[in-house]
């Protein structure tokens, strides 16, 4: 291994551009911020939780009572509570449903089985989608939105049809790009998107279909303090933008059955648990499938009905609910908080985001 491997944790500038655009060729490294901006004038969390049963179909018409909210396992005041419905009249904006298509992280026989499989799950109903959805394709050549956010899935499955020229070109990466500028390019593309759909209201439920960029885990491999303090501080700037831009992930293995008996398909549950300090911060906290499962999402793999899975994610766009409580002040700056919600209900569970990362209250302006 080269030392270039501690040189792709610099790459997260978290610039804040204002658009997610089409974008060529690898991010360009450079240094990450000392620490997140903090923003705890106002420490009101919001977190969206999908509650299903022992069938994994969403739960509705549940109460404020059956719901117990713990931070670091003690329990917390539920300060607003409200249920979500799909197609029930709201002053919550529809969800939207991001399908990315990834041809960076898989090989082009994987990009075509991802967009037939899309196009059979717009197809449903008549192509009539209960909210809107968009498409992005991503490749080293360019991520592009693969036509704008719609209800008709004739009109995306066309867009699907004319990205064909840049589909043809998904895949390439992995016979010309290493492993570390994969995983820069795939961590700064979920950058964008998030600072992207930050600017809109309401919940975003983002499916990657990709096997998962490299999770570059090799123990053997050292990192030294510097490269953990910067590692840790986009560990938690992820963290902060997935939250604010209400953003759910999700990962749906192309591979389905083919690489059901690899250990990458497991070894991420390793790096899912919230990391508290710099010293504790590995790289696979970065990985496509720990963010997932952090974010309140769902990781599926080692099943050949894509579509079907697929059908899975968008479900918990069906019914959910919306929680917020008094988020801690930290002591110091990134103090992690574990989140977990309890359900008065035997069968039932819920997901909701995992943690989040409290600041010092700030001294008011005078």
């Amino acid at each position: 291994m080269t030392t270039r491997r501690g040189g792709w944790i610099y790459l997260f500038c978290f610039s804040l551009l204002s658009g997610f655009a089409q974008r060529n060729g690898p991010a360009e490294q450079s240094e990450p911020p000392a620490s997140v901006p903090q923003v705890s004038a106002n420490r009101n969390i919001s977190l969206d939780v999908a509650v299903t049963n022992k069938s994994g179909k969403p739960v509705t018409g549940l109460q404020p009572r059956d719901f117990t909210l713990l931070e670091d396992k003690q329990p917390r005041k539920i300060a607003s509570f409200r249920e979500v419905e799909s197609g029930a009249a709201a002053a919550e904006p529809p969800v939207e449903v991001i399908f990315l298509v990834d041809g960076v992280n898989t090989s082009y026989a994987n990009v075509v089985i991802e967009s037939n499989e899309i196009g059979t799950f717009l197809r449903q109903n008549g192509g009539q989608l209960s909210g809107p959805v968009s498409i992005v394709l991503f490749s080293y050549s360019g991520t592009t939105l693969g036509g704008a956010s719609a209800r008709d899935g004739a009109a995306l499955i066309a867009a699907l049809g004319q990205g064909r020229t840049v589909q043809r070109t998904m895949g390439d990466s992995l016979e010309f790009y290493g492993p570390d500028e994969r995983q820069q390019f795939s961590l700064h593309t979920l950058e964008h998107l998030a600072d992207y759909e930050a600017a809109k209201p309401g919940r975003k439920l983002v499916v990657w279909i990709s096997p998962g960029w490299p999770l570059l885990s090799d123990p053997e491999v050292g990192l030294t303090a510097k490269e953990q303090r910067g590692l840790f501080n986009s560990i938690v700037a992820f963290s902060e933008k997935l939250r604010l831009a209400r953003i759910t992930l999700y990962d749906i293995d192309p591979s389905g059955l083919a690489d059901a008996d690899e250990l990458r398909t497991s070894d991420y549950g390793q790096f899912v648990k919230g990391v508290k300090t710099a010293k504790q911060a590995q790289i696979g906290n970065l990985g496509l499938q720990a963010l997932a499962s952090q974010s309140g999402g769902r990781v599926l793999n080692s099943s050949n009905d894509l579509a079907g899975e697929i059908a899975t994610c968008v479900g918990d766009a069906n019914g959910y609910y919306v929680l917020s409580f008094d988020g801690s002040a930290g002591d110091g700056p990134n103090e992690y908080h574990t989140l977990d919600i309890k359900i008065d209900k035997p069968g039932l569970t819920a997901r909701t985001r995992s943690g989040y990362y409290a600041h010092p209250e700030l001294a008011p302006v005078r």
